[in-house]
């Protein structure tokens, strides 16, 4: 079976040094947890290290939070569907809302519980994923900062979540901005400004992000350390928290190039290795058990630099191994790094076991 393996000290090195940076700006930081897919173990590990707020959009996974026993505040980062409400009051302590009559909705079941809700309301900045339109916000808070059982927390918004919006300095401003008209306008305060995030991070170092946005919600640099603004793998981070093993079960030497007349809608996953071959050239290629089913073969980046992924069908990636065809034998692994789409599809794969590093 494959296995993605979780590295206990990556995930403390990486938690603890965004927390450094997030407090060192005079903000608060929450960790989205949703890629772990509610696979506990790997949410003590981060509650053991310091880890005191956890957002996740299942509330499945925010059940199995509460019902832990943790003393985590809870994010609900999901617009909720109307038929799961009970639901987001009781295992959750935050959620985010744009819309009116949900936010209603949520006040009359905090009622029914005898809790006061808070909410963050989400601002549209330009990524045209959730968010009220700036021309309605001032609408909105009237109507909602007067609900008994409802505490509006602040507001925020989500850049580089659907649209791959970089995140400007502008679009925060602006953020600051209608903070400060709605304080002015209703004389009362909100206290949090949440539009931090793993896209945030980098400019966050480069003292470019506004002293007003003080809450942070970041998953993917803590889980993978990747800087999403630059490439790579952000200075002070480790990208080796998730590793994907996978056994090798064919290694021989083969054409490097398909035989016979190809069609690209009959290729499950596109590659631009063939490029690199002559006709005729040969070499070593290793099969994998993990596929199109278990992941986006994609995103899987072999630990040795001189594997080369090939193509992959619904079940088996393929590998241009080179020299390494001399040495590997079935039964081998090869270990991978992954993108966030990756570790996502893993984490949810019940046909892939996880398994945690001992600690040293």
């Amino acid at each position: 079976m494959n296995t993605v393996v979780i590295n206990p000290q990556a995930l403390r090195q990486n938690f603890q040094a965004v927390k450094h940076w997030v407090e060192r700006h005079g903000a608060t930081l929450t960790v989205v947890t949703k890629a772990l897919c509610g696979h506990m173990d790997a949410i003590r590990i981060l509650n053991e290290a310091g880890v005191d707020s956890m957002a996740d959009s299942r509330l499945e996974n925010l059940k199995r939070l509460t019902e832990s026993g943790m003393d985590i505040e809870r994010w609900f980062l999901r617009p909720p569907h109307t038929r799961e409400l009970a639901e987001v009051i009781t295992y959750s302590d935050v959620s985010l809302n744009t819309e009116l009559k949900t936010v209603k909705a949520l006040n009359d079941e905090a009622e029914k519980q005898g809790k006061v809700h808070k909410v963050i309301l989400m601002i549209e900045l330009g990524d045209l994923r959730e968010g009220i339109l700036p021309g309605s916000l001032v609408k909105m808070y009237r109507d909602v900062f007067v609900l008994p059982n409802i505490e509006v927390l602040g507001i925020g918004s989500n850049l580089g979540c659907l649209s791959g919006t970089v995140p400007s300095n502008d679009q925060l401003m602006q953020l600051v901005l209608y903070k400060e008209l709605l304080e002015l306008k209703f004389e009362r305060k909100l206290p949090v400004i949440s539009a931090g995030s793993s896209a945030t991070l980098p400019f966050l170092l480069e003292g470019q992000v506004p002293p007003q946005i003080n809450h942070f919600r970041v998953g993917e640099a803590i889980l993978l350390g990747t800087d999403l603004i630059n490439g790579g793998i952000m200075r002070g981070l480790r990208d080796d928290g998730f590793l994907l093993e996978a056994e090798v079960v064919e290694i021989k030497e083969k054409s490097l190039i398909p035989t016979g007349e190809t069609l690209e809608g009959l290729m499950p996953f596109n590659s631009d290795e063939e490029a690199d071959h002559a006709p005729g050239q040969r070499g070593y290629r290793a099969l994998v058990t993990v596929g199109e089913l278990d992941t986006e073969v994609s995103s899987l980046r072999p630990v040795n630099s001189d594997y080369r992924l090939a193509g992959a069908s619904s079940d088996l990636t393929v590998l241009n191994v080179g020299e390494g065809g001399t040495v590997l034998k079935i039964g081998d692994t090869i270990t991978f790094r992954m993108g966030y789409s990756g570790l996502v599809r893993l984490m949810n794969n019940q046909y892939t076991s996880k398994r945690i590093v001992p600690e040293t």
